[in-house]
């Protein structure tokens, strides 16, 4: 999880650089088509089974829909109408949009340090996104929080499916979804193929997404989802940071209180109490028909016998 949020952090410095070289829905595309191409080509080399199925390419479609083509345009639209470290914020919200809904399909419960936690946490996040602290990008980034939520549960469906190859198809699919929208709205895509665009693209689609993605899903499989998305309030600590050291973004007011509102409340949902340890339960052993060694009871010796201490 250390890896894979540092990479997610860094998407949206790689986002902002990419902006400045490609349109926003184009650019969005071409990270989710190059990285579902490279997973492909690898489950390939591996001869790792794609889906087959009725309900698979069914699942495989909503999840493309949900966790691409939605997630990445309001991703890509909420770092272009906001600063870079407050979007990573809105949009890694997952921790406090996936508790209610995890226990109402999976039944994980909530306790009540986990419930305090999610109040605190949107109340965070109301102030990260008021106008002076995010403006249009703020709702857009809390879009893509809910789909990346709506995608993460949709992942536990994949059970039975090669994660390779089912995450490369439904990210070719977002794609296709992200290349339609940006047809129609953006027009012919008019892209600068600089070294800067070239290295933001790479950066985003085989780290930023492929390998992420794999990580990700495979966690979800078998993780409480409250704990394991928890960790994710990381990536806005790396993401703030490296908009720091690289574009200059400096959060300030009321901004600053709700990220540190909303990774409070991620701690906490991180670190819930310890339970103190049942009480130990001392079982007698059964008597030896030689006699048994009791506590506070003395074992009398046989004649000739020494005692030792």
């Amino acid at each position: 999880m250390l890896w894979i949020t540092a990479a997610w952090g860094a998407c949206f410095v790689a986002i902002e650089w990419g902006l400045r070289d490609a349109p926003l829905l184009w650019f969005a595309a071409l990270r989710a088509v190059v990285a579902g191409a490279a997973l492909l080509a690898l489950g390939g080399l591996q001869h790792r089974p794609g889906p087959t199925g009725r309900r698979a390419w069914g699942l495989l479609t909503v999840l493309g829909l949900v966790n691409v083509t939605v997630a990445f345009a309001a991703m890509f639209a909420g770092v272009a109408g906001g600063a870079a470290g407050t979007a990573a914020v809105l949009a890694n919200a997952q921790p406090l949009l996936i508790l209610l809904p995890a226990w109402w399909m999976f039944g994980e419960r909530l306790s009540l340090r986990t419930a305090a936690a999610l109040v605190v946490g949107f109340a965070g996040l109301v102030l990260v996104a008021l106008p002076g602290g995010g403006g249009r990008g703020a709702a857009l980034s809390l879009l893509a929080a809910a789909a990346v939520t709506a995608g993460t549960l949709l992942s536990r469906r994949l059970a039975g499916l090669d994660l390779v190859t089912a995450t490369a198809w439904h990210l070719l699919i977002g794609g296709a979804g992200l290349v339609l929208l940006a047809a129609a709205v953006e027009g012919a895509p008019v892209i600068s193929w600089t070294p800067r665009f070239v290295v933001s693209l790479l950066f985003l689609a085989l780290v930023g997404t492929a390998a992420t993605t794999v990580a990700w899903f495979t966690e979800a499989r078998h993780s409480r989802l409250d704990t394991l998305t928890a960790w994710t309030f990381l990536t806005p600590v790396f993401g703030i940071a490296l908009a720091s050291l690289a574009l200059g973004e400096r959060p300030g007011g009321w901004t600053a209180v709700g990220l540190a509102a909303v990774l409070m409340a991620m701690w906490a949902a991180l670190h819930p109490p310890r339970r103190p340890p049942a009480p130990a339960v001392r079982v007698a052993s059964p008597e030896r028909r030689d006699g048994d060694r009791r506590p506070g009871r003395a074992h009398p010796r046989r004649p000739g016998e020494r005692h030792h201490t």
